[in-house]
């Protein structure tokens, strides 16, 4: 069917057309394909109108099917299911809906159903199902652990998944692929079954914005849909489509650069001085939000800025996680009205919530990815053809290279993939239980299933055969415990017939595994919100902390709930939450790499002496460190590729020229293509700085590789620090690294190996282990409000991880906790990428007379444990003013 000649596309755009609107060519184009009942995914900047380009597609489609009763067709079953990943997001997307289908006059309801809906709500949904239904991953398999749930979805056309972008590369995503594997076996003729899944009647529909890898997001999401017969596991020849909006969304990208730039920076405190910056932002614009990487300091930034702006005292208000869900919605609909200034908050708003008063964004710090800048700029301007407009707010003057990084990646494009996660053993075994638990499941018909998502596309006989007996019988290790026999076999079908065992599952059904949280109170009555066990635990009554932006006195624990006082104390503990610091992202990485050769060739005429040694021994070694002999200041390098910039530098490279300066005359400031490595001795001992800027997650990976390494050359020991640019090694002793050796130490080879030996994989799986236990039924978290703690979790983690080391080697979700470790914690093929980089790259070693403006945030870093916040300020300031003296 032609789309233009439709009755749907008729009513549609005359509609639009008395509203002065006309369709982009992109909404059209996947309205077309819709009709033409293809799957496909939608991408298009924040802003353009990728809602409506599947959301009007599936009204045109049902318009065309019943093009005489349209209007009147009413009690039509689930028509379009919409898998959206935020809660916040479910509001937004039903009320834009609703809108459109009152303005036709059609008899659509629109439900949603997520963590927040009540239980009346989905009794009626139980009962008569909306024509949408707008749904969180885990909500949509608690429907697939109803019993009867295949009729719920009898008359399903379309299965929307909004912010693909966000869920793949997640277990969360994984949820997703399980769930469109069941739907879409649902939907299609059991006489086609035998052949291939790709003839179902359901069209699967991914909608996203910012992505680096969009073939393998549709892969992964249409898996199921297209790709592999559930016979031969064969990749087939047809497949999705993807449709790509060509509309330019303009960003403006503004640095606020600091009154003073400090030639010796650290990390975070720099942010809250420049809050009279931002004041005639927030007066200069309609309304503002401010995003803030941890949500401790949004508390931080909410309590300032009301300081330093009285006058902004309700116009002004926060947003996280872990405020109370009606203050969350407070502040969203006052958002959507424009009743607000400005709000503080951080990746709770991140996702495409339309918050059309929005005028400007400002980030506080880097987001420490392109992907998550662009996804909050576009937060502004959110609306086609409007201009985003989005300000970056350095928390230490460093920070400014990542803005002129980030200006360049947005510029190009350059963004993130995001890599999708295979063989989830954990998922895998909590969805089986999920289906277990409503109508069961035959292991031949569901393996077929399983097996046409990427995700368990590589999943072997012998693995689903050990998964079948751990939920039967536990597995080898725990045969001999009840406990573990969850699924009963009748008849060929598995299933679940405990009502306490399906009771605990249902509570639990999610792959979020969060820290221990517990409940905020008031004395008097009156929720604020939750915070996680292990901070609460560590006040004692009379401690005033923030929450909320509330100044709050502990008075007692009781029940796993946190029962307060207001306080008007003007000093407070402020909440730190676990998980909150962001590696830098890979391009984001490349980039930055890019800049700082950029501002090397700012500083060419600045530049110390220079001794080049290429692959030759030095004339002379000190006896004692076994270092060349060769003065303070000097540099040794090895190899020479440089690469060549040609366009004006940016103005953050122009203020910072002070500091580059700096860092070239005491030591060197590395190219793209080059390694830079500082030898520096002070009173606390030998020091060895390292700069690959591959983020935190790699550098503390490597930090432990190379400390593994020195130490098979002569016995030592280490401590360690690290941020996103580099790492520290600190000993008592000299560190033997130089350039007969340095590339050695850097090598890829043997890096499995290494990674063994010199982390603690073990402990670190142990740890990885709780999460898929957890996830996988192994552990029981505990009822509403009775919640296990954290310790008395990891503690039954580490017993079972234990028996399984011991008895069962081989066990699945054992393998799974290491490779995650591997691949998430230490991110193996990055850092095998970054070596693979280094040993093309040129290495140059210094040993800089004193800390150098590069190696001093790490340094610092390393000091924050051991010292209060008051403490370490007043050291770092004795340090910068020891360091900026004329004879240090």
């Amino acid at each position: 069917m032609r789309l233009q000649t439709s009755t749907g596309y008729k009513i549609i755009a005359d509609w639009l057309a008395n509203k002065g609107l006309h369709p982009f060519t992109f909404q059209e184009e996947t309205w077309q394909h819709i009709i033409n009942g293809k799957s496909g995914l939608v991408n298009a900047p924040t802003g353009c109108g990728k809602t409506f380009s599947v959301f009007l597609g599936a009204v045109i489609d049902f318009i065309n099917k019943h093009p005489g009763n349209w209007q009147s067709k009413a009690g039509n079953g689930l028509q379009l299911l919409w898998i959206t990943p935020l809660r916040a997001l479910a509001k937004d997307i039903g009320r834009a809906m609703e809108a459109v289908i009152g303005e036709l006059n059609m008899q659509w309801k629109i439900g949603i159903r997520n963590g927040d809906t009540d239980m009346s709500e989905r009794q009626r949904q139980k009962r008569k199902m909306p024509e949408v239904l707008i749904i969180t991953p885990e909500s949509l398999h608690l429907l697939l652990a109803q019993k009867g749930y295949p009729a719920v979805f009898e008359h399903l056309q379309i299965l929307a998944v909004d912010e693909w972008h966000e869920l793949i590369g997640s277990k969360r995503g994984v949820q997703v692929e399980l769930a469109v594997s069941k739907l879409v076996a649902l939907r299609t003729p059991i006489v086609n079954r035998e052949s291939a899944i790709g003839n179902s009647s359901l069209r699967v529909w991914g909608i996203s914005a910012t992505i680096g890898n969009l073939d393998q997001a549709q892969d992964v999401l249409l898996s199921p849909v297209y790709n592999i017969s559930p016979v031969t596991g064969e990749l087939r020849g047809e497949t999705g489509v993807i449709v790509k909006a060509n509309i330019r969304k303009d960003i403006v990208i503004e640095s606020i650069i600091p009154d003073e730039i400090e030639k010796y920076p650290w990390a975070g405190h720099l942010g809250l001085k420049l809050i009279h910056k931002v004041l005639p932002i927030l007066n200069t614009s309609r309304t503002t939000l401010i995003f803030i990487n941890t949500r401790g300091m949004s508390e931080q930034w909410y309590q300032a800025l009301l300081t330093a702006a009285p006058d902004l005292a309700g116009a002004i208000a926060l947003h996280h996680g872990s405020i109370e869900q009606e203050l969350r919605i407070w502040v969203e609909e006052a958002l959507h009205t424009g009743k607000l200034k400005a709000v503080v908050c951080t990746a709770s708003l991140d996702l495409g919530v339309d918050f059309r008063p929005v005028e400007t964004v400002i980030q506080v710090g880097s987001p420490k990815g392109v992907a998550r800048f662009l996804q909050r700029a576009g937060r502004s301007g959110h609306s086609p053809g409007d201009v985003s407009k989005i300000w970056f707010l350095p928390t230490h003057s460093l920070e400014l290279v990542e803005a002129a990084a980030l200006k360049s990646a947005v510029e190009e494009t350059f963004i993130e993939s995001r890599e999708p996660m295979v063989l989830c053993f954990d998922v895998l075994i909590q969805y089986l239980s999920t289906l277990a638990i409503s109508d069961g499941f035959k292991p031949d018909e569901i393996f077929e299933e399983v097996r046409s998502t990427f995700c368990y596309r590589d999943m072997t006989h012998i693995e689903w055969t050990a998964i079948l007996e751990f939920i039967t019988s536990g597995g080898n290790a725990l045969a001999q415990y009840d406990e573990y026999k969850k699924v009963e076999v009748i008849d060929d079908v598995y299933r679940i017939n405990s009502r306490r065992i399906a009771m605990r599952h249902r509570m639990h059904i999610g792959t979020i595994v969060s820290e221990a949280m517990m409940k905020v109170k008031f004395v008097s009555g009156g929720f604020i919100g939750v915070i996680e066990e292990w901070f609460i635990t560590r006040l004692s009554p009379g401690d005033v902390f923030t929450l909320a932006g509330r100044q709050l006195e502990l008075v007692t624990i009781k029940d796993m709930t946190a029962l307060v006082r207001k306080s008007n104390a003007k000093k407070s503990i402020v909440p730190s939450w676990q998980g909150g610091r962001m590696p830098l992202s890979a391009n984001l990485g490349k980039k930055l790499r890019q800049k700082f050769e950029e501002a090397r060739n700012l500083t060419s005429g600045a530049v110390s002496r220079e001794a080049e040694v290429r692959n030759t021994k030095p004339e002379g070694r000190n006896k004692k460190s076994g270092k060349p002999k060769i003065n303070s200041g000097d540099r040794l390098t090895a190899t020479h590729s440089p690469l060549t910039i040609h366009h004006s530098p940016d103005i953050e490279l122009q203020v910072l020229n002070p500091l580059f300066q700096l860092q070239e005359q005491l030591s060197h400031v590395p190219g793209a293509n080059e390694l830079l490595i500082e030898h520096i001795e002070t009173k606390d001992g030998y020091h060895l700085f390292v700069y690959p800027f591959e983020g935190r997650l790699v550098h503390e990976a490597m930090a432990a590789i190379l400390a593994w390494r020195i130490s098979k050359i002569t016995p030592i020991t280490f401590s360690f620090a690290m941020n996103d640019y580099g790492f520290e090694l600190l000993s008592d002793q000299p560190i033997p690294v130089d350039d007969t050796n340095v590339y050695d130490l850097f090598t890829a080879d043997n890096l499995l190996t290494d990674i063994q030996r010199s982390a603690n994989a073990t402990e670190m799986a142990k740890r990885k282990f709780r999460d898929i236990a957890v996830i996988g039924g192994l552990i029981f978290q505990g009822y509403p409000g009775e919640q296990k703690k954290a310790r008395h979790l990891q503690s039954s983690a580490s017993l079972l991880f234990n028996v399984f080391s011991e008895y069962e080697p081989g066990n699945l979700l054992l393998r799974q906790s290491y490779q995650e470790v591997f691949d998430q914690q230490m991110e193996e093929v990055r850092l095998r990428n970054m070596l693979e980089r280094v040993r093309g790259s040129k290495i140059i070693i210094t040993f800089p007379r004193q800390l150098t403006p590069f190696c001093f945030p790490i340094k610092v870093d390393s000091m924050r444990e051991n010292l209060t916040s008051e403490k370490l300020e007043d050291r770092v300031r004795r340090m910068q003013q020891y360091l900026n003296s004329p004879s240090p």
